[in-house]
């Protein structure tokens, strides 16, 4: 009996073809050799096990069918993604993109860095020094620590203050955000009983007031950054919380979630409270996040009474919850932009994106309108003004104007499209809407304007051949 596999391409060629080629630029040239050799063995014990006699696929049959094995056995690697959704801060692509200084930051600081030495003294230093001092710069706080999410910085902070206690917060705030976090259960992790006052709708003073006793800890205000209660409402203010404690002897923790360090009317965008002005309102801690409003990397940080700090410093689970040196570095140069708030508007993409002009973006629509428009692979092009939300779990009712280029493709749904654009490297991720690919220009930043006109080019042969077009 011949030998079925004599014509069996070599591993050299297979990786030589157009599938599997695709495949090594973005994973391990040794990966994918490892796969294809694993594949042909798979496929020699199934022949060998078949009585009858089997055709076996052409090479470049074998090639895409090895391709979309390795595909479909491993998860897609991290790639720069262009982001035209139209959401500011959109967790699945990562929040906040960081500044040019943050990331030279964290280059420089990827090798041996002055992480925990004291360069004067020679002797070891105070992890995150730095970093805490910027801190105390731009908010005015005493002291400063920062965790590796707010989540982390939440717990620190509850267990710290109130463990074995109750920990008071209005039933209205009692919050959910994405990843399963829900404040009570927070609350429980950390130690502490929640007390609910009032009601979703309304909670007074009063409130506060009646449930105060020899077990509570703490008064909490958390900040529904991600939802709101309108019409028939009420509830109490930071300030009038303060007070309370202050009355009390109780502290006041003051979750703001998004850590605006400006205010965001300058925007149009109202209703977020800012670090600063709830440090000045006597907050005895201010909890928010570093990959939101702030513009920085995913941390949680907690900013506020000097002996609260010290002793969230010295609980046993800060170890667990600190942050690295990539973090620390990229923080650090967030926070120095923070410091001239016109350098910070000019140089944090999220600034940038907020401060764009509107008429900016409608020129680059039409501009980029008119570069896709000849492509064989699409339908319709057109520019269309839009609106952009910030995302993130900000100011979830506001939107902000923007542009789009609206695509319609020519022999494929708009799904496939998009699924398509979403495989390209770097990744093109836009919105579907009334039957369009929509790509916001306010979440695209000018430098990938030829990138972007690259992916839909690479597309264009393929959906001609698939076509049998010429």
């Amino acid at each position: 009996m011949a030998n079925p596999f004599r014509n069996l391409p070599s591993v050299s060629q297979l990786l030589e073809s157009p599938p599997l080629k695709r495949i090594v630029e973005t994973v391990n040239h040794n990966v994918v050799v490892s796969g294809v050799r694993s594949f042909l063995d798979d496929l020699r014990q199934r022949v060998a096990r078949t009585v009858e006699s089997i055709d076996l696929p052409s090479p470049q049959e074998l090639a895409q069918q090895i391709a979309d094995w390795l595909s479909a056995q491993r998860p897609s690697s991290f790639r720069t993604a262009i982001n035209g959704t139209g959401i500011l801060l959109h967790t699945g692509l990562g929040r906040a993109p960081l500044s040019d200084a943050a990331i030279e930051r964290v280059v420089a600081t990827a090798g041996y860095t002055n992480l925990e030495i004291d360069l004067i003294t020679g002797e070891r230093g105070d992890r995150g020094a730095i970093v805490r001092q910027l801190l105390r710069d731009v908010t005015g706080a005493e002291d400063a620590l920062v965790a590796n999410n707010n989540a982390a910085a939440t717990m620190l902070a509850l267990g710290t203050l109130a463990r074995g206690k109750e920990v008071i917060v209005s039933r209205g705030q009692l919050v959910e955000i994405g990843g399963h976090y829900r404040l009570p259960d927070i609350i429980a992790a950390s130690g502490c009983r929640l007390r609910e006052v009032g009601t979703t709708n309304k909670t007074r003073l009063s409130d506060y007031e009646r449930a105060i006793g020899p077990e509570t800890g703490a008064l909490v205000r958390v900040h529904t950054s991600n939802y709101r209660v309108v019409g028939f409402q009420e509830s109490v203010t930071i300030d009038e919380l303060i007070q309370l404690g202050r009355k009390r002897d109780l502290p006041v923790v003051d979750d703001i979630g998004s850590g605006a360090l400006m205010d965001f009317q300058r925007y149009g965008l109202a209703g977020e409270p800012t670090v600063r002005g709830s440090i000045a309102n006597g907050a005895d801690l201010v909890l928010f996040s570093g990959d939101k409003l702030l513009g920085g990397p995913q941390c949680g940080i907690a900013v506020g009474s000097r002996e609260v700090i010290a002793r969230m410093a010295a609980e046993p689970l800060m170890r667990a919850f600190r942050v690295d040196k990539l973090t620390l570095a990229a923080l650090s140069a967030t926070l120095e932009l923070h410091l001239d708030p016109d350098r910070a508007q000019r140089e944090i993409p999220l600034l940038q994106m907020l401060n764009t002009p509107v008429e900016n973006l409608e020129f680059r629509a039409r501009k980029l309108a008119d570069l896709l428009a000849p492509l064989a692979c699409l339908q319709s092009v057109h520019a269309a003004p839009s609106t952009a939300l910030l995302g993130g779990g900000s100011i979830p009712e506001q939107s902000i104007p923007s542009w789009s280029v609206a695509i319609q493709p020519q022999g494929m749904s708009v799904s496939a499209l998009a699924a398509a654009l979403r495989g390209q490297n770097p990744s093109v991720v836009g919105r579907i809407e009334n039957d369009c690919l929509l790509l916001d220009l306010r979440t695209i930043a000018p430098k990938y304007d030829v990138a972007l006109v690259n992916a839909f080019e690479r597309l264009a042969p393929a959906t001609q051949s698939g076509n049998g077009q010429t």
